[in-house]
């Protein structure tokens, strides 16, 4: 069975992430077999879609046409990628190994090579629209590697992505991801500031929104985080532990490349404070809680 008529595919872990990508996969005709660390969570998603689990990332991506990764740093990804229980061991040459994990352009660039010599296609493929993009299957998708890969994938990737584009070589995805979060920590630190001050002013913090919404300060975050901020509530979401990976990896980059984040170095070390005050698992909008201590 070709690529083209929704073959064998494999997804390599189910977390708040992965758990339903794998599952939109299975949901638009693809036979997926999945591979979780914590076994139960892949007996519950089988449960679930009425696809297959395997004991190790290997036996889930043999014969597998494409497989997927989305685990949670450069180490995890090398953990399910190289050795006997690695899918590098078992994927048939002509597949594609997709990493939609956020990580290094370094180990992009690593991947790439080792799938190279197996004669595999590979694209790194971190992605942005949150643990509610996921649910919903309107991820946007940020790719780096050859073309020819690109299009062996793209037609799965757009089972759970609304936008899936390819940028460059391998390495590219996790640098455009770089952007997305330093776009994202600058306007999330202004609305958190911008919520605090209406507050001290004495103004109704939700009207505020209702109206410059309307205009040129409205962004994601405010539209979709603004109230729930308000309110207090921060358990949910993208997790500010995970957002300080990934900002550690843009500033190593950054320091690479030469660029100069003072913005980004500076709502780091405001989620450092977050995580003092035990924040580590709440939403990134939670900066807000920190002005109001």
């Amino acid at each position: 069975m070709s690529i083209e008529s929704k073959g064998k595919v494999a997804f390599i872990g189910l977390g708040v992430m992965g758990y339903p990508m794998a599952g939109y996969l299975q949901q638009k005709g693809y036979q997926v077999c999945v591979y979780n660390r914590t076994a139960s969570k892949a007996q519950a998603w089988v449960k679930q879609y009425a696809g297959r689990s395997a004991t190790s990332p290997a036996l889930a991506a043999a014969d597998a046409e494409l497989v997927f990764i989305c685990v949670g740093n450069d180490d995890d990804v090398r953990s399910v990628v190289y050795g006997d229980n690695g899918v590098l061991a078992t994927m048939p040459r002509g597949g594609v190994l997709t990493d939609h994990t956020t990580a290094s352009a370094e180990l992009a660039r690593e991947l790439s090579e080792a799938c190279k010599a197996k004669q595999i296609g590979f694209l790194d493929a971190p992605v942005s629209g949150g643990q509610a993009g996921a649910e919903k299957g309107v991820l946007t998708v940020m790719l780096g590697g050859q073309p020819s890969a690109f299009d062996k994938a793209q037609a799965a990737i757009m089972s759970y992505a609304r936008c899936a584009k390819l940028l460059g070589p391998a390495g590219s995805g996790q640098l455009a991801k770089m952007v997305n979060q330093i776009c994202i920590a600058g306007v999330v630190q202004g609305l958190a500031e911008a919520l605090s001050f209406a507050q001290n002013a004495g103004l109704d913090g939700a009207a505020v929104v209702e109206v410059i919404s309307q205009g040129a300060a409205s962004s994601w975050q405010m539209q979709n985080r603004s109230q729930t901020m308000l309110d207090g509530k921060y358990d949910f979401g993208f997790a500010v532990d995970w957002m300080r990976k990934d900002l550690a990896i843009a500033l190593n980059e950054a320091r690479k490349n030469g660029s100069h984040l003072p913005l980004t170095a500076l709502v780091d070390q405001f989620y450092s404070e977050v995580q003092q005050m035990g924040g580590g698992r709440w939403d990134t909008s939670s900066l807000l809680a920190r002005l109001k201590r």
